[in-house]
């Protein structure tokens, strides 16, 4: 299975939307991308794990919906990103992590996965 993992607070911060004014508004919009995304045709994947931390988390609640599950951070974002690289692939998967966090990159790798950044992402979502 092919996972993609998303560093919400890294995609929303990567393009000045205004996402600093609503936190929980950028992330529930995230949300619903992701939902109404091809995830077969536009990104290739099986399961996206949207990671949310701080007030991001007000956005969208844990669980899944569809193929697109929600975890929140309760600690560090890049934590909680790092146990969810290290959990799909001692399941056998594929995963692949959404971030330009450089530190975050170099933790993902050592974990096992792979990353893309956020315009990778962004450029295959629906508006």
């Amino acid at each position: 299975m092919h996972v993609l993992v998303v560093d919400a607070a890294n995609v929303v911060g990567s393009r000045p939307t205004g996402w600093w004014r609503d936190r929980a508004g950028a992330a529930a919009r995230l949300h619903a991308s992701l939902l109404a995304a091809d995830l077969d045709t536009n990104l290739d994947t099986d399961l996206v794990v949207l990671v949310l931390e701080g007030a991001a988390r007000a956005g969208q609640a844990e669980g899944t919906v569809g193929r697109v599950r929600t975890v929140h951070a309760e600690g560090s974002g890049d934590d909680a990103v790092v146990a969810t690289v290290h959990e799909h692939v001692a399941g056998g998967d594929d995963v692949t992590v959404v971030t330009a966090d450089r530190g975050l990159r170099e933790r993902v790798t050592a974990a096992g996965g792979t990353c893309v950044g956020p315009s990778r992402l962004l450029d295959r979502l629906p508006e």
